[in-house]
Protein backbone atom coordinates (compact mmCIF):
# COMPACT_ATOMS: atom_id res chain seq x y z
CA UNK A 1 0.00 0.00 0.00
CA UNK A 2 1.20 3.43 -0.83
CA UNK A 3 1.85 5.59 2.01
CA UNK A 4 1.11 8.46 0.90
CA UNK A 5 -2.09 7.24 -0.97
CA UNK A 6 -5.09 9.45 -0.69
CA UNK A 7 -8.16 8.37 0.89
CA UNK A 8 -9.59 5.13 -0.45
CA UNK A 9 -13.58 6.68 0.34
CA UNK A 10 -15.31 9.29 2.07
CA UNK A 11 -13.86 10.85 5.29
CA UNK A 12 -16.81 9.92 7.27
CA UNK A 13 -16.54 6.32 5.78
CA UNK A 14 -12.98 6.16 6.51
CA UNK A 15 -13.40 7.35 10.13
CA UNK A 16 -16.53 4.94 10.86
CA UNK A 17 -14.40 1.70 9.37
CA UNK A 18 -11.70 2.49 11.54
CA UNK A 19 -13.81 3.53 14.35
CA UNK A 20 -16.01 0.13 13.94
CA UNK A 21 -12.61 -2.10 13.65
CA UNK A 22 -10.78 -0.54 16.70
CA UNK A 23 -14.84 -0.55 18.85
CA UNK A 24 -15.48 -3.66 17.88
CA UNK A 25 -12.28 -5.39 18.92
CA UNK A 26 -12.34 -7.89 21.76
CA UNK A 27 -10.45 -10.71 23.57
CA UNK A 28 -12.30 -13.53 21.77
CA UNK A 29 -12.11 -17.07 24.06
CA UNK A 30 -13.78 -19.33 21.55
CA UNK A 31 -13.06 -19.85 17.97
CA UNK A 32 -14.36 -22.08 14.94
CA UNK A 33 -12.30 -24.25 13.26
CA UNK A 34 -12.95 -22.60 10.13
CA UNK A 35 -8.85 -22.03 9.12
CA UNK A 36 -7.77 -18.42 8.00
CA UNK A 37 -6.01 -18.09 4.81
CA UNK A 38 -2.43 -17.50 4.74
CA UNK A 39 -2.52 -14.41 2.77
CA UNK A 40 -5.01 -13.08 5.00
CA UNK A 41 -2.32 -13.66 7.50
CA UNK A 42 0.37 -12.02 5.61
CA UNK A 43 -1.87 -8.92 5.06
CA UNK A 44 -2.25 -8.51 8.52
CA UNK A 45 1.15 -8.59 9.47
CA UNK A 46 1.89 -6.05 6.12
CA UNK A 47 -0.67 -3.62 7.34
CA UNK A 48 0.96 -3.87 11.08
CA UNK A 49 4.56 -3.52 10.09
CA UNK A 50 3.72 0.23 9.67
CA UNK A 51 3.36 0.76 13.63
CA UNK A 52 4.54 3.84 14.85
CA UNK A 53 8.47 2.93 15.92
CA UNK A 54 11.07 4.95 17.73
CA UNK A 55 13.38 5.73 15.24
CA UNK A 56 11.82 3.33 12.96
CA UNK A 57 13.49 0.24 15.09
CA UNK A 58 10.95 -1.94 14.10
CA UNK A 59 11.49 -4.04 17.35
CA UNK A 60 9.44 -6.65 16.69
CA UNK A 61 9.61 -10.56 15.37
CA UNK A 62 6.36 -12.85 15.34
CA UNK A 63 5.86 -16.64 14.99
CA UNK A 64 3.17 -17.55 13.50
CA UNK A 65 2.11 -20.98 14.30
CA UNK A 66 -0.71 -23.46 12.61
CA UNK A 67 -1.62 -27.02 12.14
CA UNK A 68 0.60 -29.34 13.67
CA UNK A 69 3.18 -26.39 14.88
CA UNK A 70 0.55 -25.21 17.11
CA UNK A 71 -0.78 -28.27 18.44
CA UNK A 72 2.64 -29.35 19.09
CA UNK A 73 3.37 -26.69 21.49
CA UNK A 74 -0.05 -27.28 22.95
CA UNK A 75 0.59 -30.20 24.11
CA UNK A 76 4.11 -29.47 25.46
CA UNK A 77 2.69 -26.55 27.68
CA UNK A 78 0.02 -28.66 28.32
CA UNK A 79 2.17 -31.90 29.53
CA UNK A 80 3.78 -29.17 32.23
CA UNK A 81 0.60 -26.94 32.88
CA UNK A 82 -1.11 -29.87 34.14
CA UNK A 83 1.49 -31.08 36.86
CA UNK A 84 1.60 -27.82 39.85
CA UNK A 85 5.28 -28.90 40.69
CA UNK A 86 6.46 -28.79 36.87
CA UNK A 87 4.79 -25.48 36.34
CA UNK A 88 5.68 -23.91 39.45
CA UNK A 89 9.47 -24.43 38.03
CA UNK A 90 8.59 -21.46 35.29
CA UNK A 91 8.34 -17.93 35.71
CA UNK A 92 7.44 -14.79 33.45
CA UNK A 93 10.43 -13.25 31.71
CA UNK A 94 8.90 -9.58 32.81
CA UNK A 95 6.50 -8.12 34.85
CA UNK A 96 3.85 -7.51 32.87
CA UNK A 97 1.38 -7.19 35.41
CA UNK A 98 1.83 -5.22 39.07
CA UNK A 99 3.42 -6.90 41.81
CA UNK A 100 0.95 -5.53 44.24
CA UNK A 101 -2.50 -4.68 43.09
CA UNK A 102 -4.63 -1.62 43.97
CA UNK A 103 -7.49 0.11 42.93
CA UNK A 104 -9.11 1.07 40.94
CA UNK A 105 -6.91 -1.65 38.58
CA UNK A 106 -7.49 -4.33 41.21
CA UNK A 107 -11.58 -3.84 40.70
CA UNK A 108 -11.40 -3.92 36.90
CA UNK A 109 -9.57 -6.87 37.12
CA UNK A 110 -12.02 -8.35 39.70
CA UNK A 111 -14.66 -7.62 37.07
CA UNK A 112 -13.55 -9.00 34.30
CA UNK A 113 -12.66 -11.90 35.99
CA UNK A 114 -15.87 -12.62 37.74
CA UNK A 115 -17.86 -11.70 35.02
CA UNK A 116 -16.47 -14.67 32.81
CA UNK A 117 -16.52 -16.72 35.24
CA UNK A 118 -20.47 -15.91 35.39
CA UNK A 119 -21.01 -16.60 32.23
CA UNK A 120 -19.23 -19.84 32.46
CA UNK A 121 -21.17 -20.71 35.42
CA UNK A 122 -17.88 -21.30 37.47
CA UNK A 123 -18.19 -20.50 41.28
CA UNK A 124 -15.97 -18.72 43.18
CA UNK A 125 -13.39 -21.19 44.54
CA UNK A 126 -14.03 -23.80 41.77
CA UNK A 127 -10.12 -24.45 41.33
CA UNK A 128 -10.22 -27.10 38.67
CA UNK A 129 -12.79 -25.78 36.18
CA UNK A 130 -10.71 -22.60 37.00
CA UNK A 131 -7.92 -23.95 35.92
CA UNK A 132 -9.06 -25.74 33.28
CA UNK A 133 -10.42 -22.43 31.90
CA UNK A 134 -7.51 -20.92 32.09
CA UNK A 135 -6.08 -23.78 30.32
CA UNK A 136 -7.63 -23.14 27.32
CA UNK A 137 -5.19 -19.85 26.43
CA UNK A 138 -2.56 -22.80 26.01
CA UNK A 139 -5.02 -24.09 22.90
CA UNK A 140 -5.10 -20.69 21.69
CA UNK A 141 -8.78 -21.09 22.45
CA UNK A 142 -9.22 -23.69 19.60
CA UNK A 143 -8.55 -20.89 17.20
CA UNK A 144 -6.88 -21.95 13.63
CA UNK A 145 -4.06 -19.27 14.16
CA UNK A 146 -1.64 -18.39 17.28
CA UNK A 147 0.84 -15.77 16.86
CA UNK A 148 3.56 -15.44 19.44
CA UNK A 149 5.60 -12.09 19.89
CA UNK A 150 9.38 -11.86 20.55
CA UNK A 151 12.01 -8.96 20.99
CA UNK A 152 15.21 -8.23 21.53
CA UNK A 153 16.09 -8.67 25.05
CA UNK A 154 18.77 -5.63 24.43
CA UNK A 155 16.20 -2.89 23.73
CA UNK A 156 14.52 -0.69 26.46
CA UNK A 157 11.11 -0.07 27.65
CA UNK A 158 10.33 2.51 24.90
CA UNK A 159 10.35 -0.22 22.27
CA UNK A 160 7.51 -2.45 24.48
CA UNK A 161 5.95 0.95 23.95
CA UNK A 162 6.09 0.64 20.33
CA UNK A 163 5.50 -3.12 20.41
CA UNK A 164 2.05 -2.17 22.15
CA UNK A 165 1.02 -0.56 18.66
CA UNK A 166 1.97 -3.07 16.83
CA UNK A 167 0.03 -5.80 18.34
CA UNK A 168 -3.05 -2.78 18.10
CA UNK A 169 -2.59 -2.79 14.48
CA UNK A 170 -2.75 -6.90 14.20
CA UNK A 171 -6.02 -6.85 16.19
CA UNK A 172 -7.11 -3.91 14.29
CA UNK A 173 -5.89 -5.20 11.17
CA UNK A 174 -7.95 -8.37 11.76
CA UNK A 175 -11.09 -6.86 12.67
CA UNK A 176 -11.02 -5.36 8.87
CA UNK A 177 -10.86 -8.90 7.70
CA UNK A 178 -13.24 -10.19 9.76
CA UNK A 179 -11.33 -11.94 12.54
CA UNK A 180 -11.40 -11.74 15.95
CA UNK A 181 -8.31 -12.08 18.23
CA UNK A 182 -7.28 -12.41 21.81
CA UNK A 183 -3.78 -11.19 23.30
CA UNK A 184 -2.59 -13.52 26.18
CA UNK A 185 0.08 -12.45 28.40
CA UNK A 186 -0.46 -16.28 29.64
CA UNK A 187 2.43 -17.56 27.58
CA UNK A 188 4.72 -15.74 29.29
CA UNK A 189 5.36 -18.55 32.11
CA UNK A 190 6.20 -20.79 29.74
CA UNK A 191 8.74 -18.70 27.60
CA UNK A 192 11.27 -21.03 28.15
CA UNK A 193 9.71 -24.05 26.93
CA UNK A 194 8.30 -22.36 23.82
CA UNK A 195 11.73 -20.76 22.91
CA UNK A 196 12.87 -24.73 23.18
CA UNK A 197 10.60 -25.90 20.86
CA UNK A 198 10.17 -23.21 18.09
CA UNK A 199 13.81 -22.97 18.59
CA UNK A 200 14.16 -19.14 19.69
CA UNK A 201 17.38 -17.54 20.02
CA UNK A 202 18.03 -16.86 23.28
CA UNK A 203 18.46 -12.73 22.55
CA UNK A 204 14.88 -12.73 22.09
CA UNK A 205 12.14 -12.37 24.53
CA UNK A 206 8.44 -13.27 24.47
CA UNK A 207 6.22 -10.57 24.52
CA UNK A 208 3.01 -11.94 24.66
CA UNK A 209 1.01 -14.67 22.65
CA UNK A 210 -1.91 -14.09 20.24
CA UNK A 211 -5.30 -16.04 19.09
CA UNK A 212 -6.51 -15.58 15.58
CA UNK A 213 -9.61 -16.75 13.55
CA UNK A 214 -13.56 -16.39 13.47
CA UNK A 215 -15.43 -16.16 16.64
CA UNK A 216 -17.28 -18.95 17.69
CA UNK A 217 -21.09 -16.68 17.90
CA UNK A 218 -22.66 -19.71 19.39
CA UNK A 219 -20.44 -19.61 22.39
CA UNK A 220 -21.22 -18.04 25.72
CA UNK A 221 -18.12 -16.41 26.53
CA UNK A 222 -18.09 -14.69 23.18
CA UNK A 223 -20.63 -12.44 24.74
CA UNK A 224 -18.43 -11.11 26.99
CA UNK A 225 -18.02 -7.61 27.25
CA UNK A 226 -15.57 -5.06 29.08
CA UNK A 227 -16.40 -1.96 29.83
CA UNK A 228 -14.41 1.20 29.63
CA UNK A 229 -13.89 4.63 31.35
CA UNK A 230 -15.74 7.78 29.97
CA UNK A 231 -12.77 10.75 28.72
CA UNK A 232 -14.10 12.69 31.21
CA UNK A 233 -12.26 10.34 33.67
CA UNK A 234 -9.03 10.13 32.04
CA UNK A 235 -8.43 13.25 29.57
CA UNK A 236 -7.48 16.42 31.22
CA UNK A 237 -7.44 19.34 29.37
CA UNK A 238 -5.42 22.82 29.60
CA UNK A 239 -6.82 25.31 27.68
Amino acid sequence: MNRLSPLPATATLVNQAVDWAITTRRSIRAFLPTPVAQEDIEAILDVARFSATGVNMQPWHVHVLTGEAKARLSRAIARIDSDPEAAAQHDDPYAYYPHKWKAPYLDRRRAVGWALYGLLDIDKGDKPRMHAQHARNYRFFDAPVGLLFTIDRSLGQGSLLDYGMFLQSVMVAARGRGLHTCPQASFLKYHSLISAQLGIAPEQMLVCGMSLGYADPACIENTLVTGREPVSAFATFHP
